[in-house]
């Protein structure tokens, strides 16, 4: 899927199909070499059942894209790591 900034905290994701969907950017986080994006639906409003989406940034001659994770330990492991991350934030405030 293409990265296509939206602004700070949004993306629009583009499928292979030219579907695009616009994406709320949660956390980003560096994880074993790999950048990786916590995303939900922008237009979700149940914030208590956020549907969370893992994706890794590539990059391919010089343009950056998201790709989905397909592993599950990887994609658990980032999870985990997003929550440890975001608790340490909220702890801070």
């Amino acid at each position: 899927m293409m990265l296509d900034d939206f602004g700070s905290d949004f993306v629009t994701l583009t499928d292979e199909d030219g579907k695009e969907y616009e994406m709320e950017v949660l956390h980003t986080l560096e994880y074993n070499g790999n950048v990786y994006y916590a995303l939900c639906p922008a237009d979700s409003e149940d914030e208590l059942n956020l549907e969370i989406v893992i994706m890794r940034q590539e990059e391919e001659d010089g343009e950056s894209f998201l790709v989905n994770v397909t592993d599950e330990d990887e994609e658990e492991a980032v999870f985990e790591r997003f929550l440890f991350e975001t608790e340490d934030e909220e702890e801070e405030e």
